[in-house]
């Protein structure tokens, strides 16, 4: 089983914005290179019901969202162009959990 997950780390260690997006473009002298936000996860599991009968089973799922590209230009000029649906998508749910912490703490202070 050890090896098993080895194997598949090693295998899922160069997933990511290359998977989904692919490797950086040179457009006439400027470089595009893409940014994205990317998470993958597996599970499996195995048992036995009350006859004695055993299954198993086992799946596996990812998500990318392009979060925008940096481009550069000739002289050194990088900057950030961003997808603003993806940020969007992306700091949601950090905005809330930074809100209901922010809740508990000034409701603590109340007290």
């Amino acid at each position: 089983m050890a090896e098993f997950v080895l194997d598949l780390a090693e295998n899922v260690a160069g997933v990511g914005v290359k998977t989904s997006y692919g490797e950086a473009v040179d457009l006439d002298g400027t470089t595009v290179i893409p940014v994205a936000l990317g998470w993958y996860g597996f599970g499996g599991g195995s048992g036995t019901d009350d006859e004695g009968q055993s299954a198993s089973g086992g799946g596996g799922g990812g998500a990318s969202i392009p979060l925008g590209a940096y481009v550069g230009r000739g002289g050194g000029d990088v900057r950030f162009e961003p997808n603003l649906i993806g940020l969007l998508l992306a700091a949601t749910p950090l905005v809330w959990v930074a809100g209901k912490a922010l809740k508990g703490v000034i409701r603590a202070l109340k007290r």
